[in-house]
């Protein structure tokens, strides 16, 4: 049964959600279609140019994102508190950035007198503004808006270009955060399309790899590593994250097409994490009905926030760890540069 999107974003429970955005039926949203010979490829640049707009003008960060062929993966962080210390003039020009202003808001932009009904009104439109730009729903939506008309345009059709509408979860813990941001970045790997982070276009792991690139367009911000907490970036040291993508893509899926291959130097790739349950907590997020991710105890607290009595979550068996041939028996601990304990398998299979 369709949840209402109010219930299933609990922002006292964690600023950071999994999206992910379907195109209908058998649609492409970039790639070549295999059933018209029509290559789409150019459609994964509009993706991040308008990633590029939004993050820009939203209180919404990127942490990671990867562009496949008929859908797109987004991790992001509502950061609340910076859409609160938005002046009004600040929260009215990034609203005009997106939509043209009424009448009333420019007279009191430009600084005209205006009586107090007048100024009430426009007061509540801010206001009004100010929750859009810090809210996931707004920012799926231009996201997807635009990407609709703009094929329906290419295609010359009308009607929907989505499935319906995008799907979230819920990274209620650091684990699960990381468990998602790496299941996101090592998409194209796990579909055939690369064999390695560094090859894989349009993936936010490659982006902080290419770094900046002046003749390109404006890319989306990225989110900033740290090697400690911070308020407003990821409390992860970049080296310790590649580590972690890297041998947990080396896992064979059987379910999956690709993954990097075994002959590839060896990075160390994993933080101090029960293997069994992060190989288990990778494959959640493509799981139908997994609107959280993250331990009992705070699965029940947002369920609570949320008004319901629980959240779906299923249990880690060491049995569902079938799905992976990969051998994590022998692991070495080391230390990272940042002070972590990181573990390297001692042999993959």
């Amino acid at each position: 049964m369709t949840i209402a999107r109010s219930r299933q974003i609990s922002l006292q429970d964690t600023p950071y959600y999994h999206v992910v955005s379907r195109c209908v039926r058998r649609a492409f949203l970039c790639g070549e279609d295999a059933h018209s010979g029509q290559s789409y490829e150019h459609r994964r640049q509009w993706v991040v140019d308008k990633l590029g707009q939004l993050s820009r003008l939203f209180a919404i960060g990127v942490c990671a994102y990867a562009v496949m062929s008929n859908h797109y993966h987004l991790v992001l962080k509502v950061e609340s508190d910076n859409a609160a210390n938005w002046s009004e003039r600040e929260v009215a020009e990034r609203w005009g950035a997106l939509f043209q202003w009424p009448l009333l808001v420019r007279r009191w932009y430009q600084g005209e007198s205006l009586i107090e009904p007048e100024l009430a009104v426009v007061q509540q439109l801010i206001g009004q503004w100010r929750e859009r730009l810090h809210s996931i729903s707004w920012f799926v939506r231009l996201l997807n808006e635009n990407l609709a008309r703009q094929a329906n345009r290419e295609d010359g059709c009308k009607g929907h270009f989505w499935e319906g509408r995008f799907k979230s979860q819920a990274l209620l813990t650091e684990s699960a955060l990381l468990a998602c941001m790496t299941y996101v970045d090592l998409n194209p790997i796990r579909a055939g399309l690369a064999d390695r982070p560094e090859q894989s276009d349009y993936t936010s792991l490659k982006q902080r790899l290419d770094g900046e690139q002046p003749a390109a367009p404006l890319p989306p911000l990225l989110l900033p590593f740290a090697n400690q907490r911070t308020s407003n970036g990821l409390p992860y040291a970049f080296t310790d994250y590649l580590m972690l993508v890297d041998w947990t893509g080396r896992a064979i899926r059987v379910d999956k097409r690709g993954h990097i291959p075994a002959c590839l130097a060896p990075i160390l790739a994993r933080l101090g994490l029960d293997e069994i349950r992060w190989l288990k907590q990778v494959t959640l997020f493509r799981r139908r009905g997994i609107r959280v991710v993250g331990d009992r105890d705070h699965c029940q607290q947002f369920a609570r926030h949320c008004g319901q009595r629980r959240c779906y979550q299923p249990s880690f068996k060491r049995s569902l760890l079938a799905s992976y041939k990969l051998s994590v028996l022998h692991l070495v601990p080391c230390v990272s540069a940042s002070g972590l304990v990181l573990f390297m398998p001692g042999r993959f299979l």
